[in-house]
């Protein structure tokens, strides 16, 4: 279950940091698969860029041993509790950020291009700055070492509320407040779309592995590639399949009312609170 206090800071800061959300058996098993996809070569959702980040989009169907982040106990009730009942997973991905000396060259993290950013930009491009609300809810696992110097991401806390763009000093890179949360290796971190964030500077002489997994409501289309297989393979749990994309249905395939395709969180939600459950 989720404290009010998690809530409540969330509320405030726009992130929120969970403690022991995996074990060191999960986070093995995920190291040892994003390694495996990295070195593959897998061309199908990788996403690759000019200033050596490497990673993929959809890994939730490219290695089982992702699949335990789906439903994360440790995580999902505080993601309902922002969000609600009828949500989704709209992206699971792996990203790599490689090393860099610390008075290496780079192109990106320097004043010119300092990298602070909003998730969903076609949302605030198609409502406005002061008109996009919280949408998702994005959940990072940091599968490398997350100490200060291994780029894990930043935060400016309380961005999420302000409409306005954020403000980096001439010749800085982050903006005045920006913080590095303080993660344990088993943690994760919870990030709303509209929280200003950016990799941090990843000196450590190792890549930076993380695996963000995003939720969002059920209207919002998923933004991997579809996987139906995932969707159809046997031993999945009600959840795990709405969250997956199960649409509103019957058993029979018919359609059912809007909405019933989140009836296997709702039960579970009024399983953990009895006489509190979100209306969405």
């Amino acid at each position: 279950m989720t404290s009010d206090a998690v809530l409540e800071a969330f509320d405030r800061d726009g992130y929120v940091r969970i403690p022991d959300a995996i074990d060191a058996d999960l986070r093995t098993r995920a190291t040892r698969a994003s390694t495996r996809l990295l070195h593959s070569p897998r061309v199908t959702g990788r996403d690759r860029s000019t200033d050596g980040k490497d990673g993929f989009r959809g890994v939730l169907a490219m290695d089982d041993a992702f699949l335990p982040l789906l439903a994360n106990p440790a995580v999902l009730p505080t993601v309902v509790g922002l969000l609600g009942l009828n949500i989704h997973l709209l992206s699971s991905n792996l990203i790599s950020l490689p090393s860099i000396p610390a008075d290496g060259h780079r192109t990106i993290r320097v004043p010119s291009r300092h990298g602070w950013h909003r998730d969903m930009s076609a949302a605030t491009a198609d409502l406005g700055r002061d008109g996009v609300p919280r949408l998702a809810v994005k959940v990072a696992y940091f599968l490398s070492d997350p100490g200060p110097d291994s780029g894990i991401t930043m935060f400016l806390p309380g961005s999420h509320t302000d409409t306005g763009p954020v403000t980096v000093p001439e010749g800085a890179i982050d903006p005045p407040g920006a913080i590095t949360p303080d993660l344990g290796p088993y943690d994760a971190v919870l990030f709303e779309n509209r929280t200003w964030h950016a990799g941090g500077l990843n000196t450590s002489g190792r890549p930076r592995l993380a695996i963000m997994m995003q939720y969002g409501y059920r209207w919002l289309a998923q933004l991997d590639d579809p996987a139906p297989t995932l969707l159809q393979r046997p031993g999945l749990s009600a959840i795990q399949r709405q969250l997956l994309g199960r649409p509103d249905r019957h058993p029979d395939g018919s359609i059912a009312s809007e909405g019933t395709g989140a009836r296997p969180l709702r039960d579970w939600w009024q399983h953990l609170h009895p006489d509190s459950v979100p209306s969405s």
